[in-house]
């Protein structure tokens, strides 16, 4: 219906495909962008100074504080910020608009900036014909979805990065796509005729773009307004078998050779190894060893592989957005801090599960990469690294992967030529260049001789070849990562985008938080070999705090209870959204969980309160990514699809069952029933397509659990003895239990539980030696307290039962 009307106004034929954005991530193909110039070296960030007179030209962009938008400020193009000024500017002279939306580490959004927004010609079309806009998607998502919801509508689902939608001055599309060449290429037309023939068209049909503008934006709102029928879930099935539907479709996808949930290009999706990891735990309680095994074989495997891939950055930690091919090898250069933090994630799980050290080495390389360079001095996390860079501290000239590939002869140079044979043959590098795996490696031969390093062989293959032991082939490699990545520092950097988002510092404190006690099972005498710092696990909980710390105090209003989206050179001036929130209180539950104080599962309750005023649907249930009162918004969307991110409702749900479990009576039932109500609004989702939505399905799973194992460590808090008990209440992979840490010396504490769950309050007394004592509890009976580490790690590895259905009423209230 959406085409036909666009073909009523006679425009759709100006549609570009975007054969070259970055593609919006769908349930079969996840997908982002980047790009960024950088300047110096070895690290640029843009700051208003930059801002100066010496520029031909200057727009409204100069003033705002987003890189992105900072980018373009010296444009020929006229910009303006998404605003009031634009706005009135585009009604008082009946003008359409011109909107273009991307962020900062978009590659393809550079290339579009460089031919088109810097062409003095193409800049006088754009500002005689149209008011153009600028929107950074980060700092406003919710312009961006709704906006991206009509392109992927009107073009079949195709939709990404940068995203060029032409608007009446009432904010109505009129036509949009991604991605435009300057010129008519390749049977399509170019930017030029695009500004050409809307212009036209406006000029001859106004009344009718705006009739058409009216109608879409009606059919989205209808076609994105998900209501439940009823506020409970109606069918069992929904409860017993979301779970295994989801991993059955995704395990029609697995590459059994390589790796991953679906072909090239390749993206860590975090959700489904979550999701399968929570299925194998389901399939061994049941029982069920041999499909247990298969299902936690998918998680792992992919795991390994991604580790091993080129995508992983082996000089200098952390992953890059995703690969262009099978093999994880040749990547989009990009990093972005809410991958970062999520892989971190299910990496801890694989260790927890496993006990093996490559799971938690991978942890702790990509947590000591955004410690080190992703963090700001009062621990905000920034938010991204670009995937261009300058060929050299004094060129202008960007190029994707510069900063991160290598030649041969560059190697030799820096190891030594009969040093680096070893490091060469375990990371497949050839004097010819090694992306060469797959035809979709480097299909334009941009890096010929140019090598991404990948692990093609195991420590025990390069020992054996060497004549070395493992470990020693192990502390060589880690002494040639630091000599390159010392070399590697020299190179003009890529340009970081300092922004601090606070949904990405969420999911960030979270991986922090659960890294601080999860790592503390790694042997004493393991050794760390570059990038990874081997610092103790306490660390990473500061690390937390400190980020939970810096968005309280600069992005959160204490009076009004509400919070901003985002910090650079000062607060922005968008409120935060739902994502916002959700992701917040999960990284500030998960910060309680793992020693930190009442206070943040305190803030998280006055968060949820918040977020359940600002976003919560009365009439049809589910949350809103967006709070009201924006007229610049044309209709406020409730998302489901956990993709490159989770979404905010999914994440919501979670949280809504969990802060269930931690406290008691009618708060417990509250939070409960409005968790079963948010999952009714997507029930049909999750049987229609239930890979499109893991992480609602790991919450449908929860909610399933009539009686959570819960674990009650009494003791100071930060005492060795409660310190060790509460490490091994985190040794177990179950991803059921809820951990209490009670502090019968702290007066916050005792009237925080109190009020909240006295059974807890009850239970927070030390052992008469005054020993930090730990109780698990089910079914509402509590073993005895035992105050030995050991003893309470061996009774949590014992798995519980599987839930009992049939005697489980949909409905009915969580303990």
């Amino acid at each position: 219906m959406l085409h036909m009307l666009l073909h009523r106004a006679a425009i759709d034929q100006i549609v570009i495909y975007p054969p070259l954005a970055e593609t919006h991530p769908t349930p079969t193909s996840h997908t982002t962008c980047h790009n960024l110039p950088c300047i110096l070296s070895p690290r640029f960030f843009l700051t208003l100074k930059d801002m100066d007179s010496s520029h031909k030209y200057t727009n409204q962009l100069a003033h705002e504080h987003s890189p992105y938008l900072l980018q373009h400020a010296h444009n020929p193009v006229d910009w303006y910020p998404w605003g009031e000024d634009a706005f009135t500017k585009a009604q008082a002279e009946d003008k359409p608009i011109f909107l273009s939306v991307g962020y900062s580490t978009c590659h393809w959004c550079h290339v579009m900036e460089v031919e088109s927004f810097e062409n003095e010609e193409v800049a006088k079309l754009m500002n005689e014909s149209f008011v153009n806009i600028k929107v950074d998607r980060e700092e406003r998502p919710d312009v961006d979805k709704v906006y991206m919801t009509y392109v992927q509508a009107s073009q079949g689902g195709a939709g990404g990065w940068p995203m060029s939608v032409f608007l009446t001055p009432e904010l109505k599309p009129i036509v949009g796509g991604t991605y435009f060449h300057p010129d008519d290429k390749y049977g399509r037309p170019g930017f030029k005729t695009v500004l050409k023939r809307v212009q036209e068209v406006w000029e001859s049909k106004k009344d009718l773009l705006r009739e058409t503008g009216n109608q879409v934006v009606q059919q989205l709102a209808e076609a994105t307004a998900a209501m439940a029928p009823s506020t409970k879930l109606t069918e069992t099935s929904i409860v017993t078998q979301a779970v295994s539907l989801c991993a059955l479709q995704l395990a029609k996808g697995f590459d059994a050779k390589l790796g991953g949930f679906g072909g090239a290009p390749k993206f860590p999706r975090p959700v489904e190894v979550a999701l399968m990891m929570r299925h194998y735990k389901r399939l061994e309680q049941q029982g069920k060893e041999s499909a247990s095994t298969k299902a936690l074989e998918m998680a792992l495997f992919s795991l390994r592989c991604m580790a091993r891939g080129g995508m992983h950055d082996h000089i200098g930690g952390g992953f890059h957005r995703y690969s262009v091919d099978e093999y994880w090898h040749v990547p989009h250069f990009e990093k972005m801090l809410y991958d970062q933090a999520q892989l971190v994630n299910v990496y801890l799980d694989a260790f927890v599960v496993t006990k093996d050290l490559q799971y938690s080495q991978v942890a702790r390389d990509v947590l000591d990469y955004l410690h080190r360079d992703m963090t700001n001095p009062e621990g905000g996390i920034f938010s991204a690294e670009d995937a261009d860079s300058a060929e050299s501290p004094n060129s202008s000239q960007m190029k994707e992967g510069l900063f991160y590939i290598w030649s041969a002869q560059e190697i030799e140079e820096v190891l030594g030529k009969e040093h680096a044979k070893m490091f060469e043959a375990h990371y497949y590098v050839k004097p010819e260049g090694n992306c060469d795996l797959s035809r979709m490696s480097d299909p334009h031969g941009e890096f010929l001789q140019k090598n991404v390093p990948i692990e093609r062989q195991s420590i025990a293959d390069t020992a054996a070849k060497f004549g070395k032991t493992e470990q020693e082939v192990m502390q060589y490699l880690g002494q040639c990562r630091a000599e390159l990545h010392a070399y590697r520092s020299c190179r003009p950097h890529p340009r970081m985008d300092d922004k601090i988002i606070v949904a990405w510092n969420g999911l960030a404190i979270s991986a922090f938080a659960r890294a601080s006690q999860i790592l503390r099972k790694e042997p004493q005498d393991v050794h760390y070999e570059f990038p990874v710092t081997g610092c103790h696990p306490k660390e990473y909980l500061e690390a937390g705090e400190k980020a939970a710390t810096f968005i309280k105090t600069k992005l959160y209003n204490e009076k009004t209870k509400r919070l901003t989206r985002s910090f650079r050179d000062g607060p922005s001036q968008v409120p935060g959204f739902l994502d916002d929130y959700a992701f917040l209180i999960s990284g500030l539950l998960d910060l309680y969980e793992c020693g930190g104080d009442t206070k943040w599962l305190s803030w998280a309750l006055d968060l949820q309160a918040s977020q359940d005023e600002q976003f919560w649907d009365k009439e049809g249930g589910g949350y809103y990514s967006t709070p009201e009162g924006d007229s610049s918004i044309l209709f406020r969307m409730k998302e489901d699809y956990d993709g490159a991110e989770p979404s905010g409702n999914s994440v919501a749900a979670v949280n809504l069952l969990r802060l269930s479990s931690f406290l008691s009576g009618d708060r417990s039932d509250y939070f409960h029933h409005t968790a079963e109500h948010l999952l009714a609004v997507y029930e049909s989702r999750m049987k229609e397509v239930a890979m499109a939505v893991p992480l609602l399905c790991c919450a449908v799973d929860v909610l399933n659990v009539p009686s959570k194992r819960q674990v009650i460590v009494a003791g100071p808090r930060y005492a060795p003895d409660t310190d060790a008990l509460l490490a091994a209440s985190h040794a177990t992979f179950d991803p059921d239990k809820v951990i209490f840490h009670v502090d019968e010396t702290n007066a916050q504490d005792q009237e925080f539980w109190r009020e909240m769950n006295p059974g807890v309050s009850a239970m927070s007394h030390s052992s008469p030696e005054g020993k930090a004592v730990a109780y698990v509890c089910q079914n509402f009976t509590c073993q005895a307290p035992t105050s030995d580490p050991t003893a309470l790690e061996q009774l949590l590895a014992q798995t519980p039962p599987a839930p009992k259905i049939s005697t489980f009423k949909i409905g009915s209230m969580t303990k």
